[in-house]
């Protein structure tokens, strides 16, 4: 029998983030077998106890699936303690249920972003072993030699984790510059800027154009659509 904390329990269940759940449960919203619960660390069995927020049963909502093309400086949070732009911003006056970022882009990077409720998908799209492959396409300053390239995808050593690129190959080149196409099958943080980095290659542009399957199309910058059934499925299910 695996308890959990109220809180995560919550979140799991795709009602809301761990932080608003906290919230809630901290303002006295939320009940456990009839009981009003203020603890966040509460452990609670989801299937042997009865959980209520204002009085209703907790039921997991409507499965919902989208994909954002994020621009560019915009951090991929909800709340931004900094008080930034969130790529929040692009869903402003849309009539959406909690949606939570499936993997992340920092700040400087733009492209596909995948949201959803359904936090059991969203655990399989980004964990290392079961997720989708993802391709980016980066200009960085510099003209990336061959041995560079396979060098990349030997990888390197960085702050005690290795680094490494499924694939990586030019795409046009420029005069003082380069567009080049990198593949990653692992989501480490800032992976392919440090990558990068240890060959002396500055990123000046980085954007994701597909996970898996699901390409970001023509679809415009802050633009966003639901995913169809065929596509969600189709991550969840990656063929490499």
């Amino acid at each position: 029998m695996i308890r959990h904390g109220l809180a995560r329990t919550l979140s799991k269940q795709g009602v809301c983030s761990r932080t608003e759940a906290t919230r809630w449960v901290q303002a006295g919203r939320v009940s456990v077998d009839g009981r009003v619960v203020r603890d966040p660390e509460f452990p609670v069995v989801r299937d042997r106890h009865s959980i209520r927020v204002d009085g209703l049963d907790l039921r997991p909502p409507t499965p919902f699936y989208l994909m954002l093309n994020k621009p560019r400086g915009l951090v991929t949070t909800v709340r931004d303690e900094q008080g930034r732009d969130t790529v929040y911003r692009c869903f402003d006056g849309a009539s959406l249920p909690w949606i939570a970022p499936v993997g992340r882009l920092d700040k400087a990077s733009e492209g596909l972003l995948l949201f959803s409720n359904d936090t059991g998908w969203a655990s399989r799209i980004t964990g290392p072993d079961s997720g989708p492959d993802k391709t980016y396409h980066v200009q960085v300053g510099g003209q990336p030699s061959a041995e560079v390239l396979a060098a990349l995808v030997t990888g390197v050593e960085d702050a005690g984790e290795h680094l490494a690129a499924r694939s990586a190959r030019v795409l046009r080149l420029g005069s003082r510059n380069a567009w080049l196409e990198i593949v990653l099958d692992e989501g480490r943080n800032r992976q392919i800027r440090r990558l990068l980095a240890a060959f002396q290659l500055p990123v000046l542009r980085l954007v994701r154009v597909a996970i898996g399957e699901l390409a970001i199309g023509e679809l415009g910058k802050g633009e966003w659509r639901e995913l169809s059934r065929a596509e969600f499925e189709a991550l969840a299910h990656p063929t490499r």
